[in-house]
């Protein structure tokens, strides 16, 4: 039968073998360059936003370490007067907290603590983000906090920083309510990226911690990888590019002894789940003050941070010095504990009489100093299977972490990119992993979680007390 009679009869032609394919290949490649083309200004606003979170984290950064150097000098020139030895510290360091609550009760309520739960509540329709309020207050606020030595982390004003700027961004060039979610979530992991030199947990952070909030999608995803990529290298540029702690490389332990990272773990979980009561006990213990007690606050606050600065240097302050420190042996074994038990104090104080700042930082330092204290015994005990105290130490500065924010992929990424030591990933995912299931099985729930029902119910008691006194009046 000829093409023609096959044509009359009704039967359709197939096309050839080499037709289809071009066909094919042509719409699937129109298809992805256009769908690029329309992600690419939001993918040029998370290039933005990275940017500007890693230069205003990196400034954050070099003028807290001038601060603080300001500060260690200053308890060291106040030695030379005998009487007023302990009043110079004291009086510093209450003068700048009182400076950072002034200015965070009267002009943004929202930048005390970490801010964390404020950007998962804007995620959620449920917060609205002041960027113009909260940018100056929290960088300002947060450098006066952590300047005067509270043990508080740069990581909360870092991430609220990073989250509001991507709201900026939105405002400024009338983005879509999509793209501003897109953006503010991006900023947040640019700012995590920022704090600790740690572009994989920034990214990790976003989609763990915040993934109640986070809409994920692939444009979403990208934005968040390109904002914490480019806050990184921003950083760099002003920082350097060394490790954000310097320790040695371990070798990886021997699998006979993974054991112990499992019984380590579980001693975290309940840590963290402590950690979680302990601090919101302290956060409504500080906000139901009243009185000449709620306006001087900061002062008091500060004055005791400054007197336990001049009398215990180590139990203060974010961290940043005691895990170097204790990491390079300078303190013995059961000063480890003393330091762990003061630290853990004394950040559940500084956290919860709201002055700003973040809780990542001191739960590093805690998970450093009691993983060694604990590595020191399991190679006293077991000498065969631990060689070096100090990969407990790695394992501890996730390990707490996790157990509190429940968030093992960002815990594990922050130890490995802040210390190196990439051989400990598999100690590492069995100390976070036990951390977080008996933190869960005790029945404690992820600090940001409480942290934002709390915010919420605190509004809402605000709001309907507003509404009976417009009622009486």
């Amino acid at each position: 039968m000829s093409k023609a009679d096959q044509t009359s009869s009704g039967t359709t032609e197939l096309p050839t073998s080499d037709s289809s394919p071009q066909i094919e290949t042509g719409s699937t490649l129109k298809r992805f360059i256009d769908a690029e083309i329309g992600n690419a200004p939001v993918l040029f606003w998370a290039f933005v936003v990275g940017s500007l979170t890693g230069f205003l984290g990196g400034i954050f950064q070099i003028i807290l370490n001038d601060i603080t150097r300001w500060r260690v000098s200053l308890v060291g020139w106040a030695q030379n007067f005998e009487v007023l030895a302990w009043a110079i510290p004291i009086l510093f360091s209450a003068i700048l907290v009182y400076i950072a609550f002034l200015i965070v009760r009267r002009f943004a309520p929202e930048t005390s603590g970490s801010g964390v739960q404020e950007i998962e509540g804007s995620l959620d329709d449920l917060r609205p983000l002041r960027w113009k309020r909260v940018l100056p207050v929290k960088f300002t606020g947060g450098i006066f906090a952590l300047g005067a030595g509270m043990v508080l982390g740069r990581e909360g004003p870092t991430i609220q920083i990073g989250g509001n700027i991507g709201a900026m961004i939105g405002d400024w060039f009338k983005l879509s309510k999509d793209e501003v979610h897109i953006l503010v979530a991006a900023g947040a992991g640019a700012g995590l990226s920022a704090a600790f030199n740690a572009p994989l947990a920034g990214i990790f952070f976003v989609i763990e911690e915040m993934r109640p909030q986070f809409k994920f999608t692939f444009l979403s995803f990208q934005s968040v990888m390109i904002a914490s990529a480019m806050s990184d290298v921003v950083l760099r540029s002003l920082m350097g590019q060394g490790p954000d702690i310097v320790m040695p490389q371990y070798p990886p332990p021997s699998l006979a002894s993974l054991w112990m990272f499992i019984v380590f773990g579980a001693i975290f979980g309940v840590f963290g789940f402590l950690f979680n009561r302990l601090l919101i006990v302290s956060l409504n213990f500080f906000s139901g003050m009243r009185g000449w007690l709620y306006v001087f606050t900061g002062f008091l606050v500060g004055g005791i941070i400054g007197l336990l600065g001049w009398l215990f240097p180590n139990t203060i302050g974010g961290g940043y010095v005691v895990i170097p420190h204790a990491i390079q042996g300078a303190f013995p074994v059961m000063v480890l504990l003393v330091l762990f038990i003061a630290r853990f104090g004394t950040t559940v104080f500084s956290y919860g009489s709201g002055a700003p700042g973040g809780i990542f930082a001191p739960m590093l330092a805690l998970g450093t100093l009691f993983g060694l204290w604990f590595g020191n015994f399991a190679h006293e005990w077991f000498p065969g299977l631990i060689v070096h105290p100090g990969i407990f130490a790695v394992a501890g500065m996730g390990a707490l972490f996790c157990a509190t924010v429940r968030a093992p992929l960002t815990g594990i990424a922050l130890a490995i990119e802040m210390t190196l030591n990439y051989s400990q990933i598999l100690p590492l995912i069995l100390t976070c992993l036990s951390a977080t299931i008996v933190a869960q099985g005790l029945g404690g729930r992820p600090i940001y979680t409480v942290l934002l029902q709390r915010t919420l119910n605190m509004a809402k008691s605000i709001a309907n007390s507003g509404v009976k006194k417009d009622s009486n009046s």
